[in-house]
């Protein structure tokens, strides 16, 4: 009998052991240790908290220049393609929540629920509530909802406009929503996803909020920069968004520069596609001197970008 008592208490204890261990939402110390290259300001939940201007600049930026930019830094495989947009022709860029589900089965969605219940998750309304809950001002929630479409719907209007109030942005989602018309309607708020229905979410279950998912052909980590338009959606690690806007905005700004210069047809145009001369600087100085546009990048910028060889 003794023995038989001892044995249950071993049991109690390891399976209460098992159930502190496991987390639907990531502790602060794993997303530090997740994004460790990042040394600056980090929100609570861990997340680097990249500065508002670089998030700004980044709107300005092309598909191609930061999948270029990203490659010759190794990172090799952060593009998705081919979404159903739901506002084309707009640009989504902000920080990432990231969540992931999977198809239910009854003694997961157990052990969820009684996690989600120690972590202090509401307990009213479907569980897909709960990564919306910790989203802020900037956030944009990405979730790994595998693809699926019928049942698949991780949000509605109601969510929707839930997330926009929390974020000002929206959704980039490995699944599908429903009310697509309400939600088109809704000011501010844009999604990227896999597919649309009327059904209601049904036989899916949260996960992970805050650690690595699968976007496609992308892990994306909680943190990263997220930045969509309608020809493709790529996730940026946080420690390389400043060093990419200031060389985007460099780019940008020599490009628009030379088309300037072009139209003017005050210089030979190899000259201008070429290596500056010291006019050429003098009048590029000049000229962003007085760039209307608010910009990540000072004057020190551009004097050390003029010095490099090639310029």
């Amino acid at each position: 009998m003794i023995t038989k008592k001892i044995a249950l208490l071993i049991a109690f204890v390891f399976f209460s052991t098992y159930i502190n261990a496991q987390q639907i939402g990531a502790s602060p110390e794993y997303v530090k240790a997740l994004t460790a290259q990042w040394k600056g300001e980090r929100f609570a939940d861990g997340r680097p908290k990249v500065a508002d201007i670089y998030l700004e600049r980044l709107q300005e930026a092309t598909l191609e220049q930061i999948w270029g930019f990203l490659g010759n830094k190794g990172f090799r495989n952060q593009v998705e393609k081919d979404w159903i947009i739901l506002k084309p022709g707009e640009t989504m860029v902000g920080r990432v929540v990231t969540a992931q589900f999977m198809p239910s089965r009854p003694d997961l969605d157990s052990l969820v629920k009684q996690t989600g219940r120690a972590e202090g998750r509401s307990q009213k309304g479907g569980i897909n509530i709960w990564p919306i809950d910790i989203l802020t001002k900037g956030d944009i929630y990405v979730a790994d909802g595998f693809g699926k479409v019928k049942d698949g719907t991780l949000i509605g209007s109601s969510l929707g406009n839930a997330i926009v109030g929390k974020t000002g942005k929206g959704v980039i989602f490995y699944g599908s929503v429903r009310d697509m018309q309400e939600l088109k309607d809704t000011k501010g708020f844009n999604a990227w996803v896999k597919g649309h229905d009327p059904s209601y979410i049904k036989d899916m279950t949260p996960t992970s909020i805050n650690a690595p998912i699968r976007i496609g052909q992308v892990t994306v980590f909680p943190g990263d920069v997220v930045f969509a338009n309608e020809y493709g959606v790529v996730f940026i690690p946080a420690f390389l968004v400043e060093e990419l806007v200031h060389d985007a905005e460099l780019t940008g700004l020599r490009d628009e520069f030379e088309r300037l210069l072009l139209q003017q047809n005050k210089y030979p145009s190899g000259q201008i596609h070429g290596d500056w001369n010291d006019a050429i600087k003098n009048e590029f100085r000049a000229w962003f001197a007085k760039y209307p546009k608010k910009l990540a990048i000072t004057s020190k910028d551009i004097e050390a970008y003029l010095e490099k060889e090639g310029h």
